[in-house]
């Protein structure tokens, strides 16, 4: 069986940290077909786009608003995530986006040291009662450049970004003086674990120098108290609808017995994310 919704003792220690991994999150069979989904979509790989690093590199990833019933929103709205989002912020949540990461090998970018919430900030968001729940795909691991986060760090509050290549970074001296101070830590992650972190969390990752590729999913949900005051490019409250966690393997086995269940769920013309994120996060 599948691990979550996480414990009262996954949520105090994401208060501590600014993270709690939850591991075995999703079964093997599920990660799998979510993977080959992933790999084999047409509309994600048209819709995805690069962003420099700064350091030589490129990171890939495509980005969605709207969950949606494929694979991919089963996986955001399954209750395992969306009950523990629901502990983690205290209360209701909506789906604020989504985004396939994918890092290649020898030849996935590097994210340059950030916060999601220093992003974010932007879009009218007020309190940072937001979190990212980050899903291994592939192994994750120090060689294919898994998620380093400074623990702790989001008791900093939101930290000035600036612009690094084609990423918005966090200040590199308030970077610099967390680090003599809190731990770095390598979030290394086996397909199915689940990575849930605080929206002012410090994290960044390696380029992809290895073998073997280092893909996620990254659903990011907002507290529904914490409606942004202003329209962005993701979206305010809409209300989200949790589903069976078996909704996410009967999506992937309705993918692979019908070719068409999955056509244009990613539509360009309706959801203006993915142009947006070209500058903005």
């Amino acid at each position: 069986m599948p691990t979550g919704p996480i414990t009262d003792d996954q949520v105090s220690a994401y208060r501590k940290d600014g993270y709690v991994l939850a591991k075995g999150m999703f079964e093997p069979d599920e990660i799998q077909l979510l993977g080959r989904a992933a790999r084999e979509d047409g509309a994600l790989d048209r819709h995805s786009f690069g962003r420099a690093d700064g350091e030589g590199g490129t990171v890939r990833l495509s980005l969605w608003n709207h969950p949606g019933d494929t694979i991919y929103g089963m996986a955001a709205r399954c209750r395992r995530v969306v009950e523990s989002a629901e502990k983690l912020l205290a209360g209701e949540v909506y789906h604020y986006h989504s985004k396939m990461i994918m890092k290649d090998a020898r030849t996935g970018g590097a994210w340059a040291w950030h916060q999601d919430y220093g992003y974010w900030y932007q879009n009218g968001v007020l309190f940072p009662l937001l979190c990212s729940a980050s899903i291994a795909v592939d192994a994750a691991t120090k060689e294919n450049g898994c998620l380093q986060v400074i623990r702790g760090s989001h008791h900093l509050g939101r930290i000035d970004h600036v612009l690094t290549g084609q990423q918005a970074g966090a200040d590199p001296e308030r970077v610099a003086e967390a680090l003599k101070r809190l731990d770095l830590v390598y979030v290394e992650m086996q397909p199915g674990d689940t990575l849930f972190f605080h929206c002012n969390l410090l994290h960044r990752s390696d380029q992809n120098r290895s073998e073997h590729a280092r893909w996620s999913m990254i659903c990011c949900y907002n507290a529904a108290r914490n409606d942004p005051y202003k329209e962005s490019h993701h979206p305010r409250y809409t209300p989200l609808a949790k589903v069976a966690d078996s909704a996410v393997r009967e999506a992937g086995l309705k993918r692979f017995g019908d070719s068409q269940a999955e056509v244009g769920w990613l539509d360009a013309a309706r959801d203006e994310s993915t142009a947006d994120f070209k500058t903005r996060k």
